[in-house]
């Protein structure tokens, strides 16, 4: 009688366990993907480092190359908003 409560409780505590690791699991899955959408939704179309990724990429499309210009920024967030407007300029309408 002894055994088979102590099995019992075993298999109650690994249950447990295993759906606690499996929602965290999840939650840390799903964690990094709200952060990219947020990147993604930024809209830094007044910024001048946007501006300028836009004309340098128009630039490049024009004359076939891909991405000539190797621009780097202090500031992430600067990066980032001349990537995009680089990108954005070099696809064009292709969107």
């Amino acid at each position: 009688m002894r055994v088979r409560m102590n099995l019992r409780q075993c298999v109650w505590v690994l249950a447990v366990m295993l759906g606690t690791g499996i929602t965290v699991g999840t939650v840390r899955a799903a964690a990094p993907q709200s952060s990219q959408d947020h990147a993604q939704t930024q809209d830094y179309s007044k910024n001048k480092n946007y501006q300028v990724g836009m004309r340098d990429g128009k630039d490049d499309k024009a004359h076939n190359k891909d991405h000539s210009k190797k621009r780097n920024f202090n500031k992430d967030e600067d990066q980032k908003a001349y990537e995009s407007g680089y990108q954005h300029g070099h696809q064009g309408d292709q969107k």
